[in-house]
């Protein structure tokens, strides 16, 4: 069994669909299981929809017109048959949709996102889904819900692996070519959960640990992992290797071609994960695995964007010592801040954080009772993994360095 996953850039129309198709047709898709995002920016538009809800109710069904619109246009071109019946399927899906807001109680943003969000996973996969039908490629269409089982963490959901486990083994069919959606899961009470916001590639690996695969590709507009962003840095190198270890420590800093938890179900079982490109699938693309490092002369470069840098200092000067940072820490965990770099002193404590919540206020409020209190919005955070002297000095070119940390094998740089 081989578990391929594709991202919303990759079936973001019409011809990203007949592409995938290209793509299983030269590599095969016997004994496969795809992991399909939403299509093309739907994620972003399903975010408005849900901010439509929460603070302009007359643009909401407007805004699920748009998404249903943009969906309804890879139909038309996909489908000569207007009477086909996925046509239907996504038109309940829509109106599942609209039926939720209408009944909903809860003001929870939390579970509303969760319980939305994901109308794009279902809707994707089941057009590519009855499309490889009509096309003679026979697979089975899987609700991920029913397979991916968590607590009811909403929007960045733990797995229970053990149910997972169970739910995987006695219902997936590993003898067909089979279509599910990344992303989702479900909590104990059948409610949608999500498993943080770029997901799918965890997906995949969750159901390749769970099937003890043979690999994990993940199909991407890039030819394999880079030592950098192209859409941020220039002359951007391809990685051939990597180990295990390295990719953690690169999806852990933020490298965007892989979502963070994705490697550590794929190490522990041993499971190969090849980034590949969907626009040239044959081509060797980067192959992570165990005890092939990559070459430490060759810095990787990657940037989180729109961070939070918090500096704290003691109102009377007195040291922040373990208590204090303990406390810190709570309140960080309480208002559901990720804390990607800290850096402390005798009397001063500083955090860069992603505000994924929307806590920011609710945090600043808390800690400024106790300590003196700054923070700069909308700075970056750049992480070189090994690093030399050049790469430092092109990276803080033009730059006002707000922070700055050094190991042995990285550099952190927070700036505006």
């Amino acid at each position: 069994m081989r578990v391929f996953k594709f991202g919303g850039a990759s079936v973001k129309d019409a011809n990203g669909v007949k592409n995938l198709v290209q793509v299983l047709k030269k590599v095969g898709h016997k004994n496969t299981l795809i992991v399909v995002s939403a299509m093309g920016k739907t994620t972003n538009a399903m975010e408005q929809v849900i901010a439509n809800y929460f603070n302009d109710k007359p643009a909401l069904q407007s805004s699920i017109q748009d998404v249903r619109k943009f969906h309804n246009e890879i139909l038309l071109d996909l489908f000569e048959n207007e009477n086909h019946v996925v046509f239907s399927k996504v038109n309940a899906f829509f109106n599942e949709l609209s039926r939720f807001f209408e009944i909903n109680k809860s003001p929870d943003y939390n579970y509303v996102y969760d319980q939305t969000i994901g109308y794009g996973e279902l809707v994707s996969t089941t057009i590519i889904s009855e499309y490889l039908n009509e096309l003679q490629l026979n697979n089975t269409w899987l609700d991920v819900r029913e397979f991916i089982k968590t607590d009811n963490y909403y929007r960045s959901a733990n797995v229970n692996w053990e149910i997972t486990q169970e739910q995987i083994s006695a219902k997936c069919n590993t003898n067909t070519l089979n279509i599910t959606q990344g992303f989702l899961g479900s909590d104990a009470n059948n409610f949608t959960t999500t498993l943080g916001r770029e997901g799918s590639d965890y997906t995949a690996a969750i159901f390749a640990y769970c099937l003890n695969a043979e690999s994990v590709t993940i199909w991407k507009d890039v030819p394999g992992v880079m030592n950098a962003d192209p859409r941020y840095f220039e002359n951007a190198q391809q990685l051939y290797h990597i180990s295990y270890h390295e990719a953690i420590e690169l999806a852990f800093y933020g490298a965007s071609v892989m979502h963070p938890k994705t490697l550590q179900p794929l190490q522990s079982k041993e499971i190969p994960l090849y980034v590949k490109s969907f626009l040239n699938p044959e081509e060797v693309g980067t192959k992570v695995c165990r005890g092939v490092d990559i070459d430490p002369e060759v810095p990787c470069f990657i940037v989180k964007k729109n961070q939070v840098l918090i500096s704290l200092s003691s109102l009377d000067f007195s040291y922040i010592v373990e208590e204090n940072i303990s406390e810190i820490f709570s309140l960080l965990h309480l208002y559901k801040m990720k804390v990607h770099v800290i850096q402390n002193s005798a009397i001063s404590f500083s955090v860069c954080v992603d505000d994924m919540y929307g806590n920011l206020e609710k945090l600043l409020l808390h800690l400024r009772a106790k300590f003196r209190v700054t923070y700069n919005q909308n700075v970056s955070l750049y992480t070189i993994r090994h690093y030399n002297d050049n790469a430092i000095k092109q990276l803080e070119k033009e730059k006002t360095v707000l922070l700055k940390q050094l190991t042995q094998s990285t550099v952190q740089i927070v700036s505006k």
